[in-house]
């Protein structure tokens, strides 16, 4: 063995072999920070009572922290372009493991949701920096399949924080599963240790001329519009469904109620096979109307105030959700061509900023009005989608229509 290579050796820090496990370093990360984005959910219900909020006050605690998702793509790139990205990445999720230590030692509602908006802010970076290490440790042709598996990570990790701090609260109280997550997340802090020194994060920083020239066109705006309502109506019912579980059985777990998220999962199936879906149906507004057809049969489905049926109406909700949503996200990355990060960074702007809006707004009709009210507003909603699917095929249309023509001349 040369002097050179025992140099290096020596030099290498203990467990070098985890440089292997990268990419499971990352999903597991993943999985861990929708955990904390979406734990609460279920149990909002627990915290009205236990803290005698109103209906209103216990949905915030979504809201807040799903608020800074809809500004992130925007304006975090001139925010965080002067941070070492992994330094900024470990310290971050340091940070909202020990504020998951804090949330579950907090005893008045001021500082509870304080602390979900911090976690708030912190979340689209750590997002943002884990899918670019994705993008530098993976092979070219090897990129989308692993960003494929991370977005089957968000999946799991959404549903997996529903039902975990559900079944726990039911057992332990709701304490608990924040202080096991918040552990998880500091040990984690260690285990990025492992990753590549520096990445280059992919955060967005446009002017505002270039911003309204991706809104002025017409294509894109049909999309951005139309994702807006989607995610409106999807968040809407996700964070209200568990205080109406409650009021027609008061018995009900809130393990039983994470459960109800298992419909989550189908997204994932969806957006691996979401390419054959599109060429089974022919194009991929075609797709898009399908999934808006699917979406709202599944919602009129909650209609009916049976937890079993509402179960199986959830995968039926969430496949329409998912296929629109892989369809509209891929067309928007096929269109936009040399402003494609921008364009990106748009979409995912008014797809969060819906389901923030999604998470309190419509709490009015259903605090006042009811369930079956609240059901057919966001039913309402959805059919306003069909008008700029409808649209968006139309453009298409044209579009490909002068392309053929101009391909003849």
């Amino acid at each position: 063995m040369t002097n050179t290579s025992k140099t290096e050796r020596r030099k290498s820090p203990p467990f070098t072999y985890l440089k292997k496990y990268q990419l499971s370093i990352i999903y597991a990360c993943t999985i861990l920070t929708l955990c904390t984005l979406y734990a609460v959910q279920p149990i909002q219900p627990l915290f009205e009572k236990e803290f005698n909020l109103s209906c209103f006050e216990a949905v915030i605690f979504t809201t807040v922290i799903m608020l800074p998702l809809g500004f992130a793509p925007i304006f975090y790139g001139y925010i965080l372009e002067t941070f070492s990205s992994k330094k900024f990445l470990k310290n971050a999720v340091l940070l909202l493991g020990l504020l998951e230590i804090a949330f579950a030692m907090s005893d008045t509602y001021p500082l509870l949701l304080g602390i979900r908006a911090l976690q708030g802010i912190l979340i689209p970076a750590v997002l943002t920096s884990l899918m670019s290490y994705i993008s530098f440790i993976t092979p070219k042709d090897k990129v989308q399949e692993a960003i494929g598996y991370y977005i089957g990570a968000t999946i799991f990790g959404g549903f997996i924080g529903r039902l975990l701090s559900g079944v726990l609260s039911d057992f332990f109280g709701w304490r608990l599963f924040f202080v096991l997550l918040g552990v998880a997340l500091i040990g984690m802090f260690w285990c990025l240790e492992y990753l590549s020194e520096e990445v280059k994060v992919d955060f967005v920083k446009p002017k505002l001329s270039q911003v309204m020239d991706v809104l002025k066109n017409k294509t894109f705006f049909n999309i951005y519009v139309m994702m807006f309502f989607i995610f409106f109506v999807f968040q809407a019912l996700l964070n209200f469904l568990p205080f109406q579980l409650k009021t027609f059985s008061s018995t009900m777990g809130f393990g039983k109620v994470g459960l109800m998220y298992a419909g989550y999962i189908i997204g994932f199936i969806i957006s691996i096979r979401i390419l054959s879906l599109i060429r089974f149906f022919g194009s991929e507004t075609k797709t898009i109307i399908i999934g808006i057809v699917i979406y709202v049969i599944g919602l009129q489905i909650f209609y009916i105030n049976d937890y079993m049926v509402m179960f199986g109406g959830m995968f039926v909700f969430c496949a329409g959700f998912f296929i629109i949503h892989s369809v509209a996200s891929g067309l928007i990355s096929k269109l936009a061509h040399e402003k494609r990060a921008i364009s990106n960074g748009l979409y995912l702007s008014f797809y969060y900023a819906g389901g923030t809006f999604g998470t309190f707004a419509p709490g009015v009709f259903f605090e006042y009005l009811g369930w079956k009210i609240f059901v057919a507003l966001l039913s309402l909603v959805i059919l306003i989608t069909f008008f700029f699917a409808y649209q968006l095929q139309k453009q298409l249309s044209n579009t490909a229509k002068r392309s053929l023509m101009e391909e003849k001349i």
